[in-house]
């Protein structure tokens, strides 16, 4: 290997030509590459202009002058292609003639060879006050260092930068943070681009060096783990593509793409294309925890002040914590974990502290995420319920789910609980319809259906499909078939029953048959409809199938999907329902009640008062206690026990409330048996539960109050503003009853609304039947006249618009 100072002396002698070829010798070495020819380069370039300022010195009688790098090459990472960052800095004594001549004895060889430069020649005084006006300036001279000429020059100089910066921090870090912005809305996102610009792209070496001159500013830093690497691997990147191109560019093209990949010894393009996102990835991550964290002490910084004045000598108060969910709270904007919190021990923390921050709409703590990713338990295999819960309920929070899945993933979090993501993780996609790569395009696709869930009965199974629907293309051939298999073993792996894992199974493989078959087969022919319906099976996996379509499509650009397509589709699906509804039955009515739902209604008959009873489930895995409440029919029964839930921050997972006639006409009880799971906390003690019931229908407690109270001291928080409900009469379904179906984002107190929209309508409550799947939920409702008959269909329209603007 031939050594820099080989080629020192070479070039010493030689001047510019030797320096050329010296430099050509060192680009051409096969044996040297990445950090170790950037700096050969640059040890190289530094002798070569050392030896040019020497002889310019000499000739022009200039003292007290030094040559300096900035920028990149400053911190002497010299790309093959890459311009010259120089300042002659002096000291103010030299006549103006004669410093003029020294920087062209400079700038003139530099030119010569055809190599970019960026040039200044200034007084240490001249560049302090340049860098304090121009922020790019600023950023360049912190990565000073003497080339050649008196070095204390330049000590001085970094001194006072180095300290303008740190004082002006307040000052210049948002503008720097603005400047970012701009790149990025200008350049793109790096790791969906696919033709990447690797300096300027959000994510790509410029945010890297802005991450640099935050952590010079002593104000926060960025992550460490992993940014060096991938900071290495954008830079060997860009060498490549600087020895194929023969060009000083940073955009990596499609036609050139092999090449560099070649070089990089890399299979091929794709794989080239997921290393440089995967790099890029760790970038934009540590930039958005950075400049989190920026952000967060300059607020504390500027509220210091006004604290100290209302406080006197008490000093800074620990920020408050408020609850979100168990083990998790909020402090100071960001969701971290609970002080006794134990991720060791409680397996669903990760799973819980993802969904409380993305429902919250709030940004998660670093160090709780890579306390999770340290000290986490695995979760058993299939999954418990709560965890399966708890994913769905993170997949279907809208927007907020991308920043907190990406935070988990950053930490390992994601491929630990699905291992399947590894593959599709950072994958390209060739077809520039799609805007994302695989793996970002799956979470988008959740985050369009979060916002279709109240079109379909099953939304736990759209938002899950969303997220595997495209796993397969981690795999050889058909992405469908093969998701297909994967889907299924994820979906048993997560916890659902065999009949869901089918249904998920059927959703991959087919989740281009709609879009596919509108747009290209003749929709009047009956044989096209009966195939689509032999494959979908059922009316709810159609209707499921449907949305995911529309989820899929907006998701992968807008090209993907138009009103035009949207109304095929459309066609197409009413058209298979047809013939789906044509040999699926009708759903039934409730079941027979148990024999302790019946000794509860015998006893509260007996007393006149409310009876309950509350167990622990059998299932090992269930998540929450069965609660059985019997109370003797009257008015009020459904809002009242719901608010009353709703007021012991209970959180409903299933409930079914039945009218039950005693035999022997002893009279009719109402018998409600709920599935609930404390918010937070410990479950309340039954015997108090009964004591407010007794008095919520008595009217000496005042629920909606309470409730209302409870809602102004603690608003809770959204990321985003969830889908609006939706309350449907479902015909055809009861000889007996009108039936009302309620799709609404779960919150406490929903049952308590719709109970009281329900008897301010006059009607009664005959049976309901509520289901909770990860944040959504799906009520249905079996209502009569106070005479016990079907409502016309007039009434029963009204009544469903009643319900839905109480939940509005």
């Amino acid at each position: 290997m031939t050594s820099v100072e080989e080629n020192t002396d070479h070039t010493a002698d030689s001047g510019p030509s030797g320096y050329a070829a010296a430099r050509l010798r060192l680009l051409q070495e096969e044996s040297r590459s990445g950090p170790s020819r950037r700096s050969a380069l640059a040890g190289l370039t530094d002798e070569w202009l050392n030896a040019l300022f020497t002889t310019a010195v000499r000739e022009t009688g200039v003292r007290g002058a030094t040559l300096v790098a900035v920028g990149g090459y400053g911190r002497a990472e010299l790309s093959p292609r890459s311009d010259l960052d120089l300042v002659l800095l002096h000291d103010g004594k030299a006549e103006p003639q004669a410093l003029s001549a020294l920087a062209d004895r400079l700038w003139y060889p530099v030119w010569d060879l055809g190599l970019a430069l960026d040039h200044s020649v200034r007084t240490p005084g001249e560049a302090r006050r340049t860098a304090a006006e121009d922020l790019k300036a600023h950023l360049g001279l912190l990565d000073a260092r003497t080339v050649a000429g008196d070095a204390g020059l330049l000590a001085g100089l970094r001194t006072s930068v180095l300290a303008d910066w740190r004082n002006q921090a307040a000052e210049r870090l948002p503008e720097l943070h603005s400047l970012c912005r701009e790149r990025a809305e200008r350049a793109g996102e790096l790791r969906f681009l696919l033709e990447p610009d690797l300096k300027e792209a959000r994510g790509g070496l410029r945010d890297a060096t802005a991450l640099r001159a935050v952590a010079a500013s002593w104000l926060a830093d960025a992550p460490r783990e992993g940014l060096a690497e991938a900071r290495r691997r954008l830079l060997d990147a860009r060498d490549a593509l600087h020895l194929v191109t023969g060009r000083a560019t940073d955009r990596l093209s499609l036609q050139e793409q092999d090449q560099v990949a070649a070089r990089l010894g890399l299979l091929d393009a794709d794989a080239l294309l997921r290393e440089v996102y995967e790099a890029a990835r760790v970038v934009a991550y540590a930039g958005d925890v950075t400049w989190r964290e920026v952000g967060r002490v300059l607020r504390a910084r500027a509220a210091r002040p006004r604290l100290r004045g209302l406080l006197g000598s008490r000093g800074d108060r620990v920020p408050a914590r408020a609850p979100l969910a168990e083990g998790v709270v909020e402090s100071d904007g960001e969701a971290v974990l609970a002080l006794a919190a134990r991720p060791d021990r409680d397996p669903v923390l990760a799973l819980r502290f993802g969904a409380a921050a993305a429902q919250a709409g709030l940004p998660v703590s670093l160090h709780a995420v890579r306390r999770l990713a340290a000290q986490g338990k695995p979760l058993p295999v299939p999954w418990p319920t709560e965890a399966r819960e708890q994913l769905l309920t993170l997949l279907g929070a809208g927007e907020p789910t991308v920043a907190v899945w990406e935070a988990l993933e950053a930490e390992g979090l994601i491929t630990r609980l699905l291992p399947d993501w590894e593959r599709v993780r950072c994958r390209p996609q060739r077809n520039p319809v799609h805007t994302w790569t695989v793996d970002r395009h799956l979470i988008e696709t959740a985050v369009r259906a979060s916002a279709l869930t109240r079109r379909v009965g099953r939304p736990d199974l759209l938002l899950m499909a969303a997220l595997l629907h495209d796993i397969g293309k981690g795999w050889p051939g058909d992405h469908s078939v093969a998701g297909e298999t994967i889907a299924r073993d994820v979906a048993a792996r997560v916890g659902f029953d065999p009949h869901d894992v089918a249904v998920l199974g059927a959703l991959v493989r087919h989740h281009l048959l709609l879009i596919d078959t509108a747009t290209r087969r003749d929709l009047d022919d009956p044989a096209t409809v009966r195939a689509v319906a032999d494959a979908v099976g059922s009316v709810g996996t159609l209707e499921i199938l449907h949305a995911l379509t529309e989820a899929d499509a907006l998701a992968t650009g807008p090209a993907a999907w138009s009103a035009w397509r949207g109304s095929l589709v459309a066609d197409l699906v009413a058209r298979v329902a047809a013939v789906l509804r044509g040999t699926t039955p009708a759903a039934g009515e409730p079941e027979i009640p148990t024999t302790e739902q019946e000794r509860l209604a015998v006893e509260a008959l007996r007393t006149g008062e409310p009876v309950l009873a509350l167990q622990a489930r059998q299932e090992e895995d269930a998540v929450g206690v069965d609660l059985v409440v019997a109370v003797p029919d009257q008015p009020g029964v459904l809002p009242a026990v719901a608010g009353v839930l709703a007021l012991h921050r209970l959180t409903v997972r299933d409930a079914d409330l039945r009218s039950m006639e005693l035999p022997d006409r002893l009279g009719e009880v109402l018998v409600l048996s709920w599935r609930v799971a404390a918010e937070y906390g410990a479950l309340p003690q039954a015997a108090r539960l009964r004591t407010d019931l007794v008095r919520a229908l008595d009217g000496s407690l005042d629920v909606p109050a309470k409730l209302a109270d409870r809602e102004a001291a603690y608003p809770r928080r959204r990321g985003v503003v969830p889908p609006p409900p939706r309350v449907t009469v479902v015909p055809d379904v009861s000889a007996l009853a009108t039936v009302l179906e309620v799709r609404a984002p779960d919150a406490v107190g929903l049952l308590h609304r719709i109970g009281r929209a329900l008897e301010s309508g006059g009607v009664r409550v005959r049976s309901a039947h509520v289901s909770t799947l990860g944040a959504n939920a799906v009520d249905t409702l079996y209502v009569t006249t106070p005479e016990g008959k079907p409502l016309d269909p007039a009434d029963a329209t009204a009544l469903a618009g009643l319900v839905a603007a109480a939940l509005s």
